[in-house]
């Protein structure tokens, strides 16, 4: 089960918790391209969108939510907090795009174009300051013990939807639920909403509200085959399919490749930031094979592979290994997944592979061996295969 974080301001946060609904934000853009392979948007703008797409896609039925009230001095919220907790009500998100029908936007003061629909899981009436949350280090043994996820989101800045890893959820979820003397909220038949004064979550004996929006399904799937075929980047379009894809049974290939026989998985991220730079792992996965816990960070490219890719993907396994590893323990199995080479006879291509058996030569003790797999292009879907090497 994985968590998200959203990130609320006082105005959206009072009707998040009314209609019961999650979302985020394009600023004034329109999405032009779901389900048709083309736009009319700039390439920068676009791969935006698909970035908020991708994040929006990780969500799975059952998962939990926590919103993060951003500090707002003329709402007299004067430090950041964290609320919870939520359950996402279904698989994903939907799009409910930016014109004069999105539902609540003069009400939210604001476009917010992708949405899930949530319920109450253990709802807490009081929030978690963010220096209680990220500063705070009593109790802690070691610096991997942070929040990082949280520390880089306000480092590299805004991604209203972020996930947190399963020990970051633990630790957030018992601060909030610590700060409320252990004490949910009886909600009943009553309807939630916010008081901005005291800065709580209350209940109130309003009618609850239905939520009556527009729920578009989001299919990405065109317009990545059309960027295929034209050979351009499709990095995030990838991510944004097989975050949405993984594990549900709508591309057995991908499945296979990835999962193997057990196609269930205790949590997933897209974006994965593992460094103060702009190291970020595209896909990671963490699951259970053979009865061991097992990690799997995943190397996404849109183009075929190259000697360089080991590189980068040998920086994410110092990174979990100082990090991720030491709060939850699991196997390591890096991926690398991109277009599929058609000659494999050439020089450049043994040099890929002599990349590969140096980097698993090195790391024997620290990880399993690269999984290499590439995908092509059959009847407009994508076709993932495993390469042996």
């Amino acid at each position: 089960m994985t968590t998200h974080v959203f990130i609320v301001g006082a105005t959206t946060f009072k009707l998040h918790l009314e209609y019961l609904f999650a979302g985020t934000g394009a600023q004034n853009n329109l999405v032009d391209f779901n389900n048709l392979p083309t736009t009319t948007l700039h390439h920068t703008k676009e791969n935006m969108l698909i970035g908020m797409i991708a994040d929006a896609s990780r969500v799975r039925k059952g998962d939990q939510i926590i919103f993060y009230l951003q500090q707002e001095f003329s709402k007299k919220i004067f430090e950041g907090k964290f609320f919870g907790i939520f359950k996402a009500k279904n698989d994903w998100s939907f799009l409910d795009n930016n014109d004069s029908g999105q539902y609540l936007i003069n009400e939210l003061e604001k476009s917010l174009t992708f949405r899930t629909l949530i319920e109450p899981s253990k709802v807490y009436a009081d929030g978690v300051t963010e220096w209680e949350a990220l500063d705070e280090i009593k109790n802690m043994q070691s610096p991997n013990q942070m929040l990082w996820s949280l520390i880089y989101r306000k480092l590299k800045g805004n991604r209203g939807n972020t996930m947190i890893t399963i020990y970051e959820a633990e630790r957030l979820c018992q601060l909030i639920r610590d700060k409320n003397n252990r004490q949910e909220l009886n909600i009943g038949n009553h309807k939630l909403s916010f008081d901005q004064n005291g800065q709580k979550i209350i209940l109130t004996n309003d009618s609850v509200n239905t939520y009556n929006g527009r729920k578009e399904d989001i299919n990405l799937l065109p317009r990545l085959v059309a960027k295929y075929r034209a050979d351009t980047s499709f990095e995030t379009h990838l991510q944004a399919y097989i975050v949405r894809n993984i594990g549900k049974g709508l591309n057995q290939s991908l499945d296979n490749c990835i999962l193997g026989e057990n196609l269930e998985f205790e949590w997933l991220g897209n974006e994965v930031s593992c460094g103060v730079g702009m190291q970020r792992i595209d896909v990671m996965v963490s699951t259970t094979q053979n009865n061991q816990r097992v990690l799997l960070p995943i190397e996404l490219k849109s183009v075929e592979a190259d000697i360089i890719n080991t590189k980068q993907i040998q920086r994410y396994i110092d990174w979990i290994e100082q990090y991720y590893t030491p709060n939850r323990q699991s196997d390591i199995q890096p991926l690398l997944v991109s277009k599929r080479i058609d000659d494999k006879t050439t020089q450049r291509y043994q040099k890929i592979i002599d990349t590969f058996n140096d980097f698993n030569t090195r790391n024997s003790r620290r990880c399993n061996s690269l999984k290499y797999i590439e995908y092509h292009l059959e009847n407009d879907d994508l076709v993932f295969e495993k390469i042996n090497y």
